[in-house]
């Protein structure tokens, strides 16, 4: 298919941070995109899938287990039987949900019958086995059921989907980069469910008249399939590549002064966030950018986008304020701690 180049993207500039700091520490938690419609949410997230490293995959497994993770009841039994496993690369994909989808549609089902009668476990895949090593996209995640949201989160976090029916049993790794959209005219998330996203970004369309029309002039570039275009924008994706990869491996040397901590924990602290999941956020957020930039530790540039992707959706607003007044209590305490 072809895919608009992620590096040829115009503005959003912490919506790209957002979907790479994801793909650097998936335990971030993936990210929520909210906006009006036509802003280049979904553009952004497919073209991301295209700039992400391949995957290596066990050969001929149906939940395509990565290199390095988990292991699925399948694949733990081919090995005991003594094979040894194959692995192939894979290019990482965009799996989307669909609103109607029920919740043995996304975690799969056991055949009970089966499991009685034979004593055999006969699984039926559902979304999060397709997801894993993947992006699993849920647009207009806020018309979701809100049971299935939690179970998509919670799956998440663990990078495990466990089945449980009458007293049987399944379990697979998924493992999957969560990219959610919204468009928060058409309703909101329950808090609990915002803050169980680890980033979130506000998206709206271009003001600024040199921006909108270098989006206008590009899109018609990829759309006449210009040979330079292509080429130039191409060149970027693999250097874009090459970094993720680099950040990758970089990420568990960065460290983080005991300074810089205190700065996290006392500017969440005094937004008043509740719970803790905001400062370890923030924290993951800064590590995985300074990461990509090639640092040892997060500078301030680091630290200012970790807050603003990681706090804006945990903070309360003011009913009585016209305009997002948790957004303007965040940049006036980044303001003084600046």
């Amino acid at each position: 298919m072809n895919t608009f180049p992620f590096s040829a993207l115009v503005g959003q500039e912490l919506l790209k941070k957002g979907l790479l700091v994801n793909a650097v520490d998936p335990s971030i938690g993936g990210v929520l995109l909210r906006g009006e419609k036509g802003t280049g949410k979904t553009t952004a997230v497919r073209s991301f899938a295209a700039v992400l490293p391949p995957k290596e995959v066990v050969s001929g497994c149906r939940f395509g287990c990565v290199r390095g993770t988990l292991l699925c009841d399948e694949c733990r039994a081919r090995e005991a039987s003594g094979e040894v496993l194959r692995y192939e690369p894979r290019a990482v994909e965009v799996v989307d949900l669909a609103l109607n989808a029920s919740e043995d549609r996304v975690v799969g089902s056991l055949d009970l019958e089966a499991a009685l009668r034979e004593g055999s476990r006969k699984f039926e895949m559902g979304v999060l086995g397709k997801a894993n090593g993947n992006i699993l996209y849920i647009d207009e995640v806020n018309l979701l059921d809100d049971h299935v949201v939690d179970v998509l989160l919670d799956v998440a976090v663990s990078g495990v989907n466990m089945v449980m029916r009458e007293g049987v049993s399944y379990r697979h790794p998924s493992r999957f980069l969560l990219v959610g959209t919204m468009n928060p005219e058409e309703g909101e998330l329950r808090p609990q469910l915002l803050d169980r996203f680890g980033l979130c970004v506000e998206i709206s369309g271009e003001r600024d008249v040199g921006l909108r029309k270098s989006i206008v002039e590009r899109v018609l570039l990829f759309e006449g399939e210009d040979a330079g275009f292509r080429e130039k924008w191409d060149r970027k994706d693999e250097e874009l590549r090459a970094r993720l990869v680099a950040a990758r491996a970089a990420l568990p040397r960065v460290e983080v002064p005991g300074e810089i901590l205190e700065s996290i924990v006392a500017v969440v602290a005094e937004l008043g966030v509740a719970g803790h999941r905001g400062d370890i956020t923030v924290l993951k957020a800064a590590k995985a950018l300074a990461a990509i930039k090639g640092i040892p530790s997060p500078d301030e540039e680091c630290l200012s986008d970790a807050f603003r992707l990681a706090l804006p959706h945990r903070l309360k607003e003011d009913p009585f304020e016209e305009t997002a007044s948790g957004r303007k209590r965040l940049e006036g305490v980044l303001a003084r701690f600046g």
